[in-house]
């Protein structure tokens, strides 16, 4: 009986798992959110919004063709998946006074899909 509940628990751990992964072609149909703003891929560039290209691991305000607001230059937030995930769901309550007109994804699978997506790009 024990062998068959830790079976179990660890079949629900590798579906959440697989869920908080994310999903690549799911998050590439979500990013068409973000597609007014924000580029991917090798031409990416700063338009509307920064390029999101190595979004991950980079510190908030830094990439070079984009006029960041002062509140996300000072912020010293460095996009982790946590960080990237909070900041998408509230851009305001993770850095207040953004320039990002954008009020959130409230759908954690979407911010996961989201987010497997642009780790396409690091």
């Amino acid at each position: 009986m024990k062998k068959k509940i830790l079976i179990a628990l660890a079949l629900i751990g590798c579906i959440s798992m697989s869920h908080a992964a994310g999903d690549v072609i799911a998050g590439k149909m979500a990013f068409a959110k973000c597609a007014n703003c924000h580029q991917v891929g090798p031409s990416a560039r700063g338009a509307f919004g920064p390029q999101l290209n190595a979004i991950v691991g980079r510190q908030a305000g830094t990439s070079k063709d984009f006029a960041y607001s002062a509140a996300m230059k000072n912020s010293r937030i460095v996009w982790s998946e946590a960080s990237l995930r909070a900041f998408i769901k509230s851009p305001n309550d993770v850095v207040p006074g953004n320039k990002m007109r954008f009020y959130g994804i409230s759908n954690e699978k979407q911010i996961a899909d989201l987010i497997a997506y642009l780790r396409k790009f690091e």
